[in-house]
Protein backbone atom coordinates (compact mmCIF):
# COMPACT_ATOMS: atom_id res chain seq x y z
CA UNK A 1 0.00 0.00 0.00
CA UNK A 2 1.51 3.39 -1.23
CA UNK A 3 1.35 6.65 1.05
CA UNK A 4 0.64 9.16 -1.15
CA UNK A 5 1.49 13.01 -1.41
CA UNK A 6 -0.69 15.57 -3.22
CA UNK A 7 0.99 17.09 -6.19
CA UNK A 8 1.98 20.49 -4.72
CA UNK A 9 2.92 18.85 -1.19
CA UNK A 10 5.13 16.22 -3.70
CA UNK A 11 6.80 18.88 -5.66
CA UNK A 12 7.04 21.56 -2.39
CA UNK A 13 8.94 18.13 -1.02
CA UNK A 14 10.99 17.68 -3.75
CA UNK A 15 12.13 21.40 -4.31
CA UNK A 16 13.45 21.58 -0.57
CA UNK A 17 15.18 18.80 -0.87
CA UNK A 18 18.10 20.21 -3.48
CA UNK A 19 19.78 23.67 -3.55
CA UNK A 20 20.55 24.74 -6.61
CA UNK A 21 23.78 24.52 -8.37
CA UNK A 22 26.55 27.20 -8.09
CA UNK A 23 28.87 26.33 -10.88
CA UNK A 24 29.03 28.30 -14.19
CA UNK A 25 31.07 28.77 -17.22
CA UNK A 26 31.17 30.98 -19.86
CA UNK A 27 30.11 30.30 -23.55
CA UNK A 28 30.47 31.72 -26.74
CA UNK A 29 27.08 33.71 -27.91
CA UNK A 30 25.99 31.16 -30.39
CA UNK A 31 26.16 28.30 -27.59
CA UNK A 32 24.17 30.02 -25.22
CA UNK A 33 20.49 29.56 -26.37
CA UNK A 34 18.23 27.62 -23.77
CA UNK A 35 21.12 27.98 -21.20
CA UNK A 36 20.61 29.84 -18.13
CA UNK A 37 22.07 33.16 -17.29
CA UNK A 38 24.70 32.34 -14.35
CA UNK A 39 24.75 36.85 -14.14
CA UNK A 40 22.33 39.55 -14.79
CA UNK A 41 23.55 41.27 -17.23
CA UNK A 42 23.13 45.48 -17.42
CA UNK A 43 23.94 47.44 -20.64
CA UNK A 44 27.19 49.26 -21.26
CA UNK A 45 26.20 51.73 -23.13
CA UNK A 46 22.73 53.39 -24.72
CA UNK A 47 21.03 51.50 -27.26
CA UNK A 48 20.71 52.50 -30.30
CA UNK A 49 24.02 54.88 -29.58
CA UNK A 50 22.94 57.39 -31.95
CA UNK A 51 18.96 59.05 -32.88
CA UNK A 52 17.87 57.42 -36.04
CA UNK A 53 15.32 57.37 -38.43
CA UNK A 54 12.06 54.44 -38.14
CA UNK A 55 10.96 55.80 -41.72
CA UNK A 56 12.17 56.98 -45.78
CA UNK A 57 11.81 60.39 -45.52
CA UNK A 58 13.52 63.75 -44.47
CA UNK A 59 15.09 65.25 -41.56
CA UNK A 60 13.68 67.92 -40.34
CA UNK A 61 13.11 70.49 -37.56
CA UNK A 62 9.48 69.47 -36.58
CA UNK A 63 8.17 73.01 -36.13
CA UNK A 64 9.08 74.15 -39.62
CA UNK A 65 6.34 71.61 -41.06
CA UNK A 66 3.40 72.98 -38.68
CA UNK A 67 0.60 74.21 -40.71
CA UNK A 68 1.71 72.46 -43.91
CA UNK A 69 -0.90 71.09 -45.84
CA UNK A 70 -1.87 69.55 -49.67
CA UNK A 71 -3.20 72.72 -50.20
CA UNK A 72 -0.63 74.88 -48.64
CA UNK A 73 2.91 72.63 -48.74
CA UNK A 74 5.84 73.97 -46.33
CA UNK A 75 8.97 73.94 -48.76
CA UNK A 76 12.40 72.74 -47.88
CA UNK A 77 15.94 73.28 -49.04
CA UNK A 78 17.48 69.81 -49.63
CA UNK A 79 21.02 70.15 -48.08
CA UNK A 80 22.55 66.89 -48.63
CA UNK A 81 21.55 63.09 -47.74
CA UNK A 82 22.44 60.76 -44.78
CA UNK A 83 24.36 58.00 -46.27
CA UNK A 84 23.51 54.29 -44.29
CA UNK A 85 26.38 53.16 -42.16
CA UNK A 86 27.77 57.03 -42.04
CA UNK A 87 27.85 60.34 -40.28
CA UNK A 88 24.98 63.14 -41.69
CA UNK A 89 27.13 64.95 -44.36
CA UNK A 90 25.70 68.31 -42.39
CA UNK A 91 23.36 70.06 -39.81
CA UNK A 92 20.06 70.90 -40.37
CA UNK A 93 19.32 74.34 -40.30
CA UNK A 94 15.39 76.17 -40.33
CA UNK A 95 13.67 75.74 -43.92
CA UNK A 96 16.27 72.39 -44.37
CA UNK A 97 16.13 68.75 -45.02
CA UNK A 98 18.30 65.95 -45.77
CA UNK A 99 17.13 62.83 -47.15
CA UNK A 100 17.12 60.30 -45.26
CA UNK A 101 16.21 56.09 -45.22
CA UNK A 102 14.88 53.89 -42.30
CA UNK A 103 17.96 53.33 -39.65
CA UNK A 104 19.94 56.58 -40.94
CA UNK A 105 21.82 58.71 -38.30
CA UNK A 106 19.50 62.01 -37.58
CA UNK A 107 21.99 65.28 -38.42
CA UNK A 108 22.16 67.71 -36.04
CA UNK A 109 19.46 70.48 -35.80
CA UNK A 110 16.50 67.51 -36.54
CA UNK A 111 13.83 66.10 -34.27
CA UNK A 112 11.75 64.67 -36.62
CA UNK A 113 11.09 62.98 -40.06
CA UNK A 114 8.62 63.51 -42.82
CA UNK A 115 7.33 59.81 -44.42
CA UNK A 116 8.55 60.01 -48.44
CA UNK A 117 4.91 59.25 -49.14
CA UNK A 118 4.14 63.08 -47.82
CA UNK A 119 6.55 64.91 -49.75
CA UNK A 120 6.82 65.99 -53.58
CA UNK A 121 10.14 67.25 -55.00
CA UNK A 122 9.64 70.33 -57.21
CA UNK A 123 12.57 70.30 -59.21
CA UNK A 124 16.12 71.33 -58.04
CA UNK A 125 16.54 71.16 -54.55
CA UNK A 126 13.27 72.38 -53.51
CA UNK A 127 10.86 69.92 -51.28
CA UNK A 128 6.98 70.19 -50.81
CA UNK A 129 5.86 68.78 -47.16
CA UNK A 130 2.26 68.53 -47.06
CA UNK A 131 1.71 66.98 -43.61
CA UNK A 132 2.84 68.44 -40.66
CA UNK A 133 5.25 66.14 -38.31
CA UNK A 134 5.34 66.22 -34.39
CA UNK A 135 9.09 66.78 -32.64
CA UNK A 136 10.08 62.90 -32.12
CA UNK A 137 8.31 61.58 -34.73
CA UNK A 138 9.03 58.44 -36.89
CA UNK A 139 12.43 58.82 -35.19
CA UNK A 140 13.83 56.72 -32.07
CA UNK A 141 16.28 58.73 -29.58
CA UNK A 142 19.61 58.13 -28.26
CA UNK A 143 18.92 55.24 -25.68
CA UNK A 144 15.68 54.51 -26.35
CA UNK A 145 15.17 51.13 -26.19
CA UNK A 146 17.87 50.70 -23.46
CA UNK A 147 19.91 53.29 -21.33
CA UNK A 148 23.58 52.25 -20.16
CA UNK A 149 23.45 50.68 -16.60
CA UNK A 150 19.72 49.14 -17.33
CA UNK A 151 19.52 45.74 -16.55
CA UNK A 152 19.00 43.65 -19.49
CA UNK A 153 18.73 40.34 -18.59
CA UNK A 154 18.40 38.77 -14.49
CA UNK A 155 19.79 35.84 -13.52
CA UNK A 156 18.35 32.94 -13.95
CA UNK A 157 16.88 33.95 -17.23
CA UNK A 158 16.38 31.18 -19.77
CA UNK A 159 18.43 32.66 -22.68
CA UNK A 160 15.67 32.61 -25.83
CA UNK A 161 16.54 33.80 -29.40
CA UNK A 162 15.47 37.18 -29.14
CA UNK A 163 17.58 37.69 -26.17
CA UNK A 164 20.50 36.27 -27.65
CA UNK A 165 19.83 39.43 -30.50
CA UNK A 166 19.69 41.74 -27.80
CA UNK A 167 23.21 40.44 -26.21
CA UNK A 168 24.72 40.79 -29.75
CA UNK A 169 23.15 44.75 -29.47
CA UNK A 170 25.15 44.86 -26.93
CA UNK A 171 28.20 43.95 -27.99
CA UNK A 172 28.01 40.81 -25.17
CA UNK A 173 29.69 37.74 -27.46
CA UNK A 174 31.11 35.38 -24.55
CA UNK A 175 28.35 35.09 -21.77
CA UNK A 176 28.25 33.49 -18.27
CA UNK A 177 25.84 31.11 -17.97
CA UNK A 178 24.93 27.94 -15.27
CA UNK A 179 26.48 24.59 -15.96
CA UNK A 180 24.19 22.04 -17.54
CA UNK A 181 23.16 19.76 -14.92
CA UNK A 182 24.43 15.68 -15.64
CA UNK A 183 21.62 13.22 -15.47
CA UNK A 184 21.71 9.92 -15.62
CA UNK A 185 18.73 7.92 -16.95
CA UNK A 186 18.18 4.60 -17.05
CA UNK A 187 15.41 2.05 -18.04
CA UNK A 188 14.41 -1.38 -16.40
CA UNK A 189 12.48 -4.25 -17.39
CA UNK A 190 13.37 -7.59 -18.84
CA UNK A 191 10.84 -7.22 -21.24
CA UNK A 192 12.78 -3.95 -23.11
CA UNK A 193 15.09 -4.27 -26.00
CA UNK A 194 16.64 -1.12 -27.76
CA UNK A 195 14.90 0.80 -30.78
CA UNK A 196 17.84 -0.51 -33.50
CA UNK A 197 16.50 -4.38 -32.35
CA UNK A 198 13.31 -6.06 -33.40
CA UNK A 199 11.41 -7.03 -30.41
CA UNK A 200 10.84 -10.84 -29.82
CA UNK A 201 7.48 -12.21 -28.30
CA UNK A 202 6.54 -10.23 -25.51
CA UNK A 203 9.09 -7.81 -25.99
CA UNK A 204 8.81 -3.85 -26.32
CA UNK A 205 11.60 -1.61 -27.53
CA UNK A 206 12.98 1.35 -25.13
CA UNK A 207 10.82 4.39 -25.38
CA UNK A 208 11.58 6.04 -22.17
CA UNK A 209 14.96 6.80 -22.02
CA UNK A 210 14.86 8.53 -25.69
CA UNK A 211 11.70 10.38 -24.19
CA UNK A 212 13.11 11.78 -21.09
CA UNK A 213 16.62 12.08 -22.55
CA UNK A 214 14.79 14.50 -25.04
CA UNK A 215 12.67 16.56 -22.15
CA UNK A 216 16.06 16.94 -20.07
CA UNK A 217 17.42 18.69 -23.07
CA UNK A 218 14.30 20.76 -23.31
CA UNK A 219 15.45 21.67 -19.73
CA UNK A 220 19.10 22.66 -20.23
CA UNK A 221 20.44 19.15 -18.72
CA UNK A 222 22.79 17.42 -19.63
CA UNK A 223 21.30 13.65 -20.19
CA UNK A 224 22.96 10.25 -20.25
CA UNK A 225 21.23 7.23 -21.28
CA UNK A 226 23.18 4.51 -19.29
CA UNK A 227 21.27 1.69 -21.25
CA UNK A 228 18.73 -0.97 -20.20
CA UNK A 229 18.93 -2.35 -16.80
CA UNK A 230 17.61 -6.03 -15.74
CA UNK A 231 14.63 -6.82 -13.10
CA UNK A 232 17.12 -7.81 -10.78
CA UNK A 233 18.05 -6.03 -7.30
CA UNK A 234 21.69 -6.87 -7.59
CA UNK A 235 22.22 -5.36 -11.32
CA UNK A 236 20.21 -2.37 -10.09
CA UNK A 237 21.92 -1.36 -7.65
CA UNK A 238 25.52 -1.80 -9.15
CA UNK A 239 23.63 0.74 -12.39
CA UNK A 240 22.81 3.13 -9.21
CA UNK A 241 26.53 2.96 -7.75
CA UNK A 242 27.81 3.81 -11.12
CA UNK A 243 26.36 7.24 -11.16
CA UNK A 244 28.62 9.11 -9.05
CA UNK A 245 29.44 11.63 -11.55
CA UNK A 246 25.77 12.65 -12.51
CA UNK A 247 23.55 15.24 -10.55
CA UNK A 248 20.49 13.66 -11.00
CA UNK A 249 19.44 9.86 -11.40
CA UNK A 250 16.01 9.05 -13.38
CA UNK A 251 14.90 5.66 -13.51
CA UNK A 252 11.60 4.67 -15.46
CA UNK A 253 9.78 1.16 -14.68
CA UNK A 254 10.17 -0.47 -11.56
CA UNK A 255 8.13 1.73 -9.47
CA UNK A 256 5.00 0.30 -8.42
CA UNK A 257 4.47 -2.36 -5.57
CA UNK A 258 5.34 -5.19 -7.66
CA UNK A 259 7.94 -7.64 -5.83
CA UNK A 260 9.71 -7.09 -8.30
CA UNK A 261 10.41 -3.92 -8.37
CA UNK A 262 13.17 -2.84 -6.72
CA UNK A 263 13.72 1.27 -7.39
CA UNK A 264 12.90 2.18 -3.74
CA UNK A 265 14.67 -0.41 -2.08
CA UNK A 266 18.24 0.20 -4.03
CA UNK A 267 17.67 3.77 -3.49
CA UNK A 268 17.42 3.43 0.37
CA UNK A 269 20.71 1.10 0.46
CA UNK A 270 22.71 4.19 -1.20
CA UNK A 271 22.96 5.90 1.61
CA UNK A 272 20.72 9.00 3.62
CA UNK A 273 18.17 10.18 3.61
CA UNK A 274 16.84 7.96 0.73
CA UNK A 275 13.43 7.79 -0.66
CA UNK A 276 11.74 10.61 0.97
CA UNK A 277 8.20 9.64 -0.77
CA UNK A 278 6.64 6.52 -2.77
CA UNK A 279 3.35 7.65 -4.79
CA UNK A 280 1.80 10.39 -6.08
CA UNK A 281 -2.31 11.24 -6.01
CA UNK A 282 -2.84 12.24 -9.21
CA UNK A 283 -3.18 9.69 -12.58
CA UNK A 284 -1.54 8.96 -14.35
CA UNK A 285 2.19 8.53 -12.76
CA UNK A 286 0.63 7.67 -9.17
CA UNK A 287 3.59 5.37 -7.99
CA UNK A 288 6.15 7.91 -8.36
CA UNK A 289 9.20 7.90 -6.14
CA UNK A 290 11.86 10.55 -5.03
CA UNK A 291 14.68 10.13 -3.05
CA UNK A 292 17.92 11.76 -2.20
CA UNK A 293 21.09 10.36 -1.33
CA UNK A 294 24.11 12.68 -0.06
CA UNK A 295 21.97 15.89 -1.46
CA UNK A 296 21.84 14.11 -4.99
CA UNK A 297 18.05 13.64 -5.73
CA UNK A 298 17.19 9.95 -7.21
CA UNK A 299 13.39 9.85 -9.29
CA UNK A 300 11.35 6.33 -9.93
CA UNK A 301 8.77 7.23 -12.82
CA UNK A 302 6.04 4.95 -14.29
CA UNK A 303 7.35 2.79 -17.01
CA UNK A 304 4.42 3.58 -18.97
CA UNK A 305 5.35 6.27 -21.79
CA UNK A 306 2.25 9.09 -20.40
CA UNK A 307 2.74 7.93 -16.98
CA UNK A 308 6.78 8.86 -17.47
CA UNK A 309 6.90 12.37 -19.36
CA UNK A 310 3.81 13.83 -16.77
CA UNK A 311 6.06 12.68 -13.92
CA UNK A 312 9.25 14.50 -15.72
CA UNK A 313 6.99 17.57 -16.48
CA UNK A 314 5.14 17.94 -13.12
CA UNK A 315 8.53 17.16 -10.81
CA UNK A 316 11.85 16.44 -12.75
CA UNK A 317 11.66 19.62 -14.92
CA UNK A 318 11.35 22.05 -12.27
CA UNK A 319 13.78 20.54 -9.91
CA UNK A 320 16.53 20.22 -12.79
CA UNK A 321 15.69 23.88 -13.75
CA UNK A 322 16.09 24.84 -9.83
CA UNK A 323 19.56 23.13 -9.84
CA UNK A 324 21.07 25.16 -12.22
CA UNK A 325 19.59 28.50 -11.02
CA UNK A 326 16.71 28.85 -13.49
CA UNK A 327 13.43 30.68 -13.14
CA UNK A 328 10.94 28.54 -14.62
CA UNK A 329 8.70 29.69 -17.08
CA UNK A 330 4.87 29.22 -16.35
CA UNK A 331 3.65 26.33 -18.93
CA UNK A 332 0.48 26.47 -17.63
CA UNK A 333 -2.42 28.71 -19.37
CA UNK A 334 -6.32 28.03 -19.60
CA UNK A 335 -8.81 26.76 -22.09
CA UNK A 336 -12.21 25.64 -22.32
CA UNK A 337 -12.71 21.81 -22.14
CA UNK A 338 -15.00 20.37 -25.13
CA UNK A 339 -16.53 17.79 -23.55
CA UNK A 340 -17.58 16.11 -20.10
CA UNK A 341 -14.85 14.29 -17.90
CA UNK A 342 -14.76 12.54 -15.20
CA UNK A 343 -12.62 12.23 -12.45
CA UNK A 344 -12.35 10.42 -9.11
CA UNK A 345 -12.23 12.90 -6.11
CA UNK A 346 -9.01 12.98 -3.79
CA UNK A 347 -6.72 12.79 -7.06
CA UNK A 348 -5.22 14.66 -9.75
CA UNK A 349 -5.61 13.98 -13.47
CA UNK A 350 -3.87 15.35 -16.32
CA UNK A 351 -5.37 14.41 -19.59
CA UNK A 352 -3.78 14.82 -22.66
CA UNK A 353 -5.40 17.25 -24.91
CA UNK A 354 -5.17 19.56 -28.80
CA UNK A 355 -5.29 23.05 -28.04
CA UNK A 356 -7.01 25.14 -30.97
CA UNK A 357 -8.81 28.32 -31.36
CA UNK A 358 -12.26 29.11 -32.00
CA UNK A 359 -13.95 32.50 -32.08
CA UNK A 360 -11.48 33.78 -30.33
CA UNK A 361 -11.59 31.96 -27.41
CA UNK A 362 -8.89 28.73 -26.75
CA UNK A 363 -10.32 24.96 -26.46
CA UNK A 364 -8.94 22.03 -25.54
CA UNK A 365 -10.01 18.79 -27.20
CA UNK A 366 -9.32 15.69 -24.42
CA UNK A 367 -6.98 12.63 -26.29
CA UNK A 368 -8.62 9.68 -24.88
CA UNK A 369 -6.61 6.74 -24.01
CA UNK A 370 -4.77 3.87 -21.76
CA UNK A 371 -1.32 5.46 -20.60
CA UNK A 372 0.96 3.63 -22.29
CA UNK A 373 -0.39 4.61 -25.47
CA UNK A 374 2.51 6.76 -27.12
CA UNK A 375 0.45 7.93 -29.87
CA UNK A 376 -2.05 9.85 -27.65
CA UNK A 377 1.25 11.86 -26.25
CA UNK A 378 2.11 12.52 -30.17
CA UNK A 379 -1.19 13.99 -30.85
CA UNK A 380 -1.65 16.00 -27.95
CA UNK A 381 0.31 19.40 -27.28
CA UNK A 382 -1.33 20.13 -24.02
CA UNK A 383 -2.28 18.24 -20.17
CA UNK A 384 -5.04 18.81 -18.99
CA UNK A 385 -5.47 19.21 -15.63
CA UNK A 386 -8.45 17.96 -13.25
CA UNK A 387 -8.18 19.26 -9.81
CA UNK A 388 -7.74 17.32 -6.51
CA UNK A 389 -11.11 17.55 -5.21
CA UNK A 390 -12.89 17.23 -8.30
CA UNK A 391 -15.53 15.02 -9.35
CA UNK A 392 -14.96 15.72 -13.10
CA UNK A 393 -15.48 19.12 -15.28
CA UNK A 394 -17.95 19.79 -17.74
CA UNK A 395 -17.84 21.18 -21.45
CA UNK A 396 -16.85 24.50 -21.55
CA UNK A 397 -15.46 24.70 -18.40
CA UNK A 398 -12.25 26.82 -17.95
CA UNK A 399 -9.13 24.60 -17.02
CA UNK A 400 -6.14 24.91 -16.58
CA UNK A 401 -3.75 23.16 -19.32
CA UNK A 402 -0.03 22.73 -19.05
CA UNK A 403 1.69 22.99 -22.34
CA UNK A 404 4.26 20.32 -23.73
Amino acid sequence: MLTVLSVKDAKERILSAVTAQTHCTTVPLPDATERVLARLVAAHHDLPTFPRSTMDGYAVRAKDTFGASESMPALFDVVGEVMMGQAPPAAVAAGQALRIATGGMLPEGSDAVVMVEHTEELGGATLAVNRAVAPGENTIARGEDIKAGETILPAGHILRPQDIGALAAMGQVMIDVAKKPRVAILSTGDELVMPDMEPKAGQIRDINSYLLSAWAQCCGAEPSRLGIIPDTAEELLNALQNTGDYDCVILSGGSSAGTRDHTASCIDQLGKPGVLFHGVSMRPGKPLIFGVVDGKPYFGLSGNPTSAMVGFLLFVRPLLLQMAGAVERNPVITARAERNLSSASGREDYIRAALYEQEGQLWARPILGQANLISTVVRGDALLRIPQNSEGIEAGDTVEVMLI
